[in-house]
């Protein structure tokens, strides 16, 4: 049973009569109070009952974090009465539900829909809370209200802030790839097409047999390989859950690894994604090509990685490694997207990296807090000045721990949120270039 705000009314009523004749407050009041309780009494039992409402929910579209949709729910009176009163469809706050409260006019035997707007704080799979049905009896006075769990999720995904990146990438990319008017001489391992030579042309592109034939001289040009492996492995343990600046670590590792696997797809090459910490929690196949099925695999992508959440553990390179190795035998560009954490690092990842470095390319994508740059250029106050020798410090042993990897041939990409990805491109691009991959 509620009350609803007439009965307070009633109730300030009562003052006056009670004003009225003072010898006889208390009787008037308590007989007041009586007639109010009586009246609230009839109206619940006059109220329709809340649990004859029919409550169902539609699919919640899947949306990007801090983007807006909308979930709708179908009412159905199944009942003789007419149905008056209000409906709260309640979710978690991180699903940022807005006008959550309806006005409910529900005819008999009839049905009405309810739309609820949603805009995600968080990502990942935000659950509806409970749904709150509450029928107005005829007098007005009281309700009668029920809370039932109606099934619902909005899934958030990632918001891939660094796709506004992706035009300019694959403008360099189709120049390596000879498909557009400005074409580069970087060399590959598939031939492409004969011309003449020009200088500043690299004299061990000469085809001798060509010049012999034609009688002047004639280079060799390359296109850069396709139908490459990218592997990309999201590290989920602990240290991914270490906030820079208003987000997890492992939310900036995903916009790189979505900027990457989308100018991969593009360039022809297979991408896969191996996500986990103690186990395995998120593999995405392999997908190849662009247009429709570079578009494809970065909906899977986004889909596989909007519900992963850091786990405070450490992660098992030895499975993630074994992992990779059973995806293929055929070297790869591995992307390790972790922190470089000395102490987890070198615990856990520096055993297994000589396996990996012998079959495949590896670079290791770490996210740089540009918070410790600031310590370590403030130096105000004593207290400050601590705060910079301990980012020194810091900053000390991941240079150390770098140069651990790069003696094991592995490649280090290191920078703050906004430019990893950026980074991390470019040194793909790199190494497509060059014919490395």
């Amino acid at each position: 049973m509620v009350l609803r705000g007439p009965v307070v009314a009633l109730v300030l009523l009562g003052l006056v009569p009670a004003a009225l004749w003072p010898g006889r407050a208390g009787q008037v009041a308590a007989l007041w109070l009586l007639g109010i309780a009586l009246l609230v009494l009839v109206d619940v039992l006059l109220t329709p009952s809340p649990r004859t409402v029919g409550v169902t929910r539609a699919t919640v579209p899947q949306v990007r974090l801090h983007e807006t949709t909308t979930t709708t729910l179908t009412l159905h009176n199944p009942g003789v009465r007419h149905l008056r009163g209000m409906l709260r469809d309640a979710w978690v706050p991180s699903a940022g539900a807005a006008r959550d409260r309806h006005t409910l006019d529900l005819p008999a035997g009839e049905r009405r829909t309810v739309t609820t707007t949603l805009t995600p704080t968080r990502r990942g799979d935000r659950p509806a809370a409970g749904t709150t049905v509450r029928t107005h009896g005829p007098l007005g006075l009281a309700g009668r209200q029920v809370t039932t769990l109606v099934p619902g999720a909005v899934r958030s995904l990632p918001p891939f802030r660094s796709r506004r990146h992706l035009p300019g990438k694959l403008s360099q990319l189709r120049q390596l790839d000879g498909r557009s008017a400005v074409r580069t001489r970087g060399q590959g391992t598939e031939f492409d097409s004969l011309r003449d030579y020009v200088e500043g042309d690299d004299v061990r592109s000469i085809d001798w047999r060509a010049t012999a034939r034609r009688q002047h001289v004639v280079v060799r040009t390359w296109q850069p390989e396709r139908d490459r492996r990218v592997i990309l492995v999201l590290d989920t343990s602990r240290t991914s859950a270490a906030r820079v600046g208003d987000e997890p670590r492992l939310d900036a590792a995903m916009d790189a690894a979505l900027l990457l696997a989308a100018l991969a797809s593009r360039a022809g090459d297979r991408v896969d994604l191996l996500a986990g910490d103690r186990t395995v929690r998120a593999r995405v196949g392999s997908g190849s090509g662009s247009g429709p099925g570079g578009s494809a695999l970065l909906h899977r992508l986004v889909t596989a990685m909007a519900p992963l959440v850091p786990a405070l553990l450490e992660a098992d390179w030895p499975l993630l490694a074994g992992a990779v190795t059973g995806l293929t035998r055929r070297r790869s560009l591995v992307v390790l997207l972790t922190a470089l954490e000395p102490a987890a690092v070198e615990e856990g990842l520096l055993p297994v990296l000589p396996t990996l470095t012998a079959h495949h390319r590896v670079v290791v994508a770490s996210v740089a807090d540009p918070a410790l740059r600031d310590l370590q250029q403030d130096l105000g106050t004593v207290g400050a000045v601590y705060d910079a020798a301990a980012a020194e410090r810091t900053e000390t042993l991941r240079q150390r721990t770098s140069t651990a990897l790069a003696q094991l041939g592995v490649t280090v990409v290191h920078a703050p949120p906004e430019e990893l990805p950026v980074a991390l491109v470019d040194h793909y691009l790199l190494l497509k270039s060059r014919g490395l991959l």
